[in-house]
């Protein structure tokens, strides 16, 4: 990839092809392709270092963690030790889904902190808030409080050098009064402290448009998830390129969207397995989307 888009540019014709490009090519540097890993959780615990080394082998390279603790912390690895294991095989961690504890409850910050240190180790660029528990989201007036909660942790990230993004699901666009509680994030966030990793099957899967979400919020969406939608049963994924999300559209919108960062997902309906499912969605998206 980063050879074709050097002859482009050095050619004659690179004048030419600028008008016909897909926007991304235009939108972004990143050329990677990220991997979040909860796509292999059965595999990561019985043999980290040899699955790490398939996710290379499979033609990632960034991945997104999970599952971070101050006790387990990455599959029994510290994380300048995790770190290592990514550089070994050519990876890197620019984001992590963090629990940060009881943060989100009642504001105790000792998890997020620790969070925020192993990030910092791993060298990734952001923290991130992957799921709200449903006692704490049941109306309008907790997720304003929510987005009080995740505005504070947005400049503690701030001051460690981090910053702090949310990836939704779908529950977040369930109606709130005349809003949603994603549209109660988006507003209710400070744009310099907090970006969103906009999960496209979620999106898709709850009745929304990623390039209409694009457009209203333009350069919000800092982050993506990639998985595709089955196209007999929504409620299961499918290998990219396969269901019924059309991503060449969204990934045309990549500059609108902000995106610097994209994480293949891929939570059920694996075919055969989960390695193989993740690598043919590498696959397609390395020959047809970037």
């Amino acid at each position: 990839m980063l050879s074709r888009r050097s002859f482009i540019i050095n050619s004659s014709m690179a004048a030419a092809v600028a008008l016909v490009a897909p926007n991304f090519a235009c939108s972004t540097e990143k050329k990677d392709v990220g991997l979040q890993l909860w796509s292999l959780r059965d595999d990561l615990p019985k043999d980290l270092k040899g699955t790490i080394e398939k996710i290379s082998k499979a033609g990632f390279t960034q991945v997104e963690t999970f599952g971070y603790s101050s006790k387990d912390q990455f599959w029994g690895l510290n994380p300048l030790e995790f770190k290592n294991l990514l550089a070994d095989n050519g990876l890197t961690a620019p984001s992590g889904h963090y629990g940060m504890g009881t943060y989100l409850f009642d504001g105790n910050t000792d998890e997020l902190s620790d969070a925020i240190d192993a990030a910092k180790i791993l060298g990734s660029a952001y923290v991130t808030v992957p799921f709200l528990d449903e006692s704490i989201r049941k109306n309008a007036d907790d997720y304003k409080r929510l987005a009080e909660k995740i505005n504070v942790a947005g400049k503690m990230c701030k001051d460690a050098g981090l910053k702090i993004a949310y990836h939704n699901h779908d529950f977040e666009f369930q109606k709130q009064g005349e809003t949603t509680g994603y549209q109660i994030l988006l507003s209710e966030t400070d744009k310099a402290l907090v970006d969103f990793e906009l999960d496209l099957y979620w999106a898709v899967r709850s009745g929304n448009d990623p390039s209409k979400l694009f457009k209203e919020n333009p350069g919000r969406f800092t982050m993506w998830h990639v998985k595709d939608m089955d196209k007999q049963d929504q409620t299961l994924n499918a290998e990219v390129g396969t269901g019924s999300i059309n991503f060449k559209s969204i990934f045309a919108e990549a500059k609108l969207s902000g995106m610097k960062y994209f994480f293949v997902e891929h939570e059920t309906n694996y075919k055969p397995n989960p390695l193989a499912s993740v690598t043919a969605s590498c696959a397609y998206i390395k020959k047809e989307l970037i």
